[in-house]
């Protein structure tokens, strides 16, 4: 196997996938009177089969969370370990790597993901139709495209978990919810989500530390690291 191409295209996908949950699950969920803490699995799938990227999507992702922490966890025939921190209080966005001898994580500013909403802007429309997704009650969305006004899809969002600030920062911050069917766009692809299973148990507040022996280093030195593994 082509390790340092695979092992690239894992790490845009661990990103992706931070952009499309970031702050999914924060807020205070007094405002909703929702659950505060648990465990949501996601099957993933690429949109669009031309895409050159289609077979390296993820297939799963496991999100843990509090009121105002999430981390998610994804791994490649357990060897390659990725995970991305994000703490609403503190308005940071942490994403560690493990790999080999590599341990290492880097911190960003919520002000750093704003622009990466812009390119996929929806116009979403609420519906009167629910339907239960993983044991929970969801509402239906009409979404689309701002940019590609032909372009429409239905998305589900629960009222059941999260807050008022639900999805700050991502195309769908008006819907006060958490999102269990969507998609996003990053880097030029465009992937689905669906929560397949969720567990309303206590998450230990170490699940949301940066393991001591990880090296912070600055967001430039992390990106340098991924190039270098193309």
């Amino acid at each position: 196997m082509n390790y340092p191409g695979f092992i690239n295209k894992f790490l845009f996908f661990a990103g992706f996938f931070l952009l499309a949950v970031v702050f999914t699950q924060c807020g205070d969920d007094s405002k909703t009177g929702g659950k505060g803490e648990g465990i949501i699995e996601f099957d993933t799938k690429g949109v669009d089969p031309n895409h050159p990227l289609f077979n390296f999507a993820p297939s799963s992702a496991t999100m843990k969370f509090k009121p105002d922490r999430i981390i998610i966890e994804m791994s490649t025939m357990g060897m390659f370990n990725t995970s991305v921190i994000v703490d609403s209080k503190a308005k940071t966005i942490a994403q560690t790597v493990k790999f080999l001898d590599i341990k290492q994580a880097c911190i960003e500013k919520e002000a750093d993901l704003i622009p990466e909403n812009e390119d996929y802007a929806l116009k979403l429309d609420e519906t009167k139709e629910t339907k239960k997704i993983a044991g929970l009650k969801c509402y239906k969305v009409k979404a689309t495209k701002i940019h590609e006004p032909n372009v429409s899809f239905d998305v589900w969002y629960t009222k059941e978990l999260g807050g008022e600030n639900s999805n700050a920062l991502t195309p769908y911050a008006q819907l006060k919810g958490v999102m269990m069917d969507y998609r996003i766009k990053k880097m030029g692809m465009e992937l689905h989500f669906s929560a397949k299973s969720y567990k309303n148990v206590e998450v230990p507040d170490q699940a949301f530390e940066i393991p001591a022996a990880m090296k912070i280093v600055p967001k430039e030195e992390m990106e340098k690291f991924i190039k270098n593994l193309q």
